[in-house]
């Protein structure tokens, strides 16, 4: 059983990996500019990015499911055990609860 379940991890591991890696598409519309570093400084430029993500939508539905009735009849066995007990000993003077 511990097999199918490290299978099964791997599996959803690899999905969400997957979905991660496909549902994102990023692109650099402008170079990054490093500042100039003089006595006097001007500020530098972040690159800028568009990212096109993928769309989930999500909700919720009430859904009414029937639900059978299950009788389990098992058979009574009697069944036969030997069992030995040990009473421990008691000494003189001492009562046995």
């Amino acid at each position: 059983m511990k097999p199918v379940l490290a299978i099964v991890g791997v599996i959803i591991v690899g999905i969400a990996i997957w979905l991660g890696v496909t549902l994102i598409d990023v692109d650099q519309t402008q170079e990054a500019e490093l500042p100039d570093v003089d006595v006097e400084v001007e500020g530098g430029q972040a690159p800028e990015f568009d990212a096109d993500v993928g769309s989930i939508e999500t909700g919720t539905t009430e859904v009414e499911v029937t639900v059978p009735t299950v009788d389990v009849n098992t058979p009574e066995e009697e069944a036969e055990a030997e069992v030995e007990v040990e009473e421990p000993e008691v000494e003189e003077g001492e009562t046995n609860n």
